[in-house]
């Protein structure tokens, strides 16, 4: 509750937890809370961004580059963010080295932002899961869950106008939507540009989705069973043995 909320949680009590979440939405500042001023500046000016990560050079120049042209062409305000990835750090380091020499986009270039971030959000699972809402009746637990996935797969990026998320998205679909951006531009008129590329998005998920996997730490209180927030499936249970030696890692966490 700290992590999520930090002294407004007080005294940290079941009741208080419930009460907190109902009065959340997945919207932006709740991932970046406390984390990034600049980030925050831009959801209050209702700029378009893209939060997103990932370990693949060649996918983030590409990605930064798509977004950079489409935002261009279709004249928004867009700003972009790299947030890297939970495991990784010193491969991180270089990505963000790149990201920075090319100028590609905005990148945080302090680690302790990105363990924040991921630390934040695990966080958010746990708490849903010991509320007893690990189902698919909560759509707010199934975002976390897509979003926590995806960084641990590939590459990833949530669209948002300034707080309102739109899309949370894999490489596999997010890519591709900006790709195609010359057969769902002539919906921006009509749709405005965040529900035109929404609407031309989920089309492509419909098709692609990639499936979702998580590993618990046995510290916690593990769900009896879970379903994947793409396909809704029970997903299946394994035990798995991740050395504590990994630097690029965190002990303990998800990743």
């Amino acid at each position: 509750m700290m992590w999520i909320w930090g002294s407004t949680a007080f005294p940290f009590t079941s009741l208080r937890e419930e009460a907190l979440w109902r009065e959340e939405t997945w919207r932006l500042d709740l991932l970046v809370d406390g984390i990034d001023p600049t980030v925050l500046n831009w959801i209050k000016e209702e700029k378009y961004i893209f939060l997103y990560g990932g370990d693949d050079v060649e996918w983030v120049r590409r990605f930064a580059n798509s977004a950079r042209s489409v935002a261009s062409a279709s004249r928004i305000p867009l700003e972009m963010v790299y947030v890297g990835k939970s495991r990784k750090r010193e491969h991180m380091k270089k990505v963000v080295g790149i990201i920075n020499a090319e100028k590609l986009s905005y990148a945080w270039q302090d680690p302790t932002m990105v363990w924040f971030f991921w630390t934040r959000l695990e966080s958010m699972l746990f708490s849903k899961i010991q509320l007893g809402r690990a189902d698919d009746q909560d759509p707010m637990m199934q975002q976390i869950k897509k979003l926590l996935s995806y960084g641990r797969e590939g590459g990833w990026a949530v669209l948002s106008r300034g707080s309102n998320i739109v899309v949370n998205g894999h490489s596999t679909t997010v890519l591709p939507t900006l790709g195609g951006y010359d057969e769902w531009k002539v919906n921006i008129a009509e749709l405005g540009f965040d529900m035109a590329f929404k609407e031309y998005h989920d089309k492509l998920h419909d098709v692609a989705h990639p499936c979702c996997r998580f590993q618990f730490p046995n510290i916690i209180r593990t769900p009896e069973n879970m379903r994947c927030p793409e396909c809704h499936r029970v997903m299946e249970r394994y035990t798995s043995f991740i050395c504590c030696h990994d630097d690029q890692g965190i002990p303990g966490s998800l990743f």
